[in-house]
């Protein structure tokens, strides 16, 4: 299976094959709204106001699973996206990343670009680049700051 095979759920309920984005540049990312990292939603959203017109897209996944950093309720977590950090990219309902419940997307995206964990996201913020043709191309750090993504990204493009 690829990444066009899977399928996830948007914060409005609805269902969204991995197949819609066929011919666009992929970043999937592993949110929470109370993290040092949070603010990489600003970076994210400007990439994505920055080259959406040619062809990037940007899914958010939040998840709990480290520290406890994303307890709130989907409504309450897609609010403060939007609120605090002007998020128009696409947000999905809260999920596992790690662990016997994670997300089957995510144990594809794992076993297709191990990180220095291996087959484990090591925190927050872990970013998947994913090209046109559903490859996944890269795995970047929680610390890497977005924009240090950007000539990747524009390569791809």
């Amino acid at each position: 299976m690829g990444f066009y095979d899977y399928s996830a759920v948007k914060m409005d309920g609805k269902e969204v094959r991995m197949e819609q984005y066929k011919g666009k540049v992929v970043i999937v990312v592993n949110t929470a709204s109370k993290c040092g990292l949070t603010p990489q939603f600003k970076e994210l959203e400007e990439l994505y106001k920055k080259y959406k017109d040619q062809g990037l897209v940007i899914l958010g996944f939040p998840c709990n699973q480290f520290a406890k950093q994303d307890p709130a309720g989907n409504d309450e977590i897609n609010s403060f996206c939007q609120l605090n950090y002007g998020v128009s990219f696409d947000m999905f309902q809260k999920i596992d990343v790690n662990g016997s419940e994670a997300h089957p997307l995510y144990q594809y995206l794992k076993s297709a670009a191990k990180g220095a964990l291996g087959n484990t996201i090591k925190w927050n913020f872990t970013k998947f680049l994913i090209d046109k043709d559903g490859n996944v191309i890269e795995r970047f750090a929680p610390t890497v700051n977005p924009v240090k993504m950007e000539d990747k990204i524009t390569e791809l493009l």
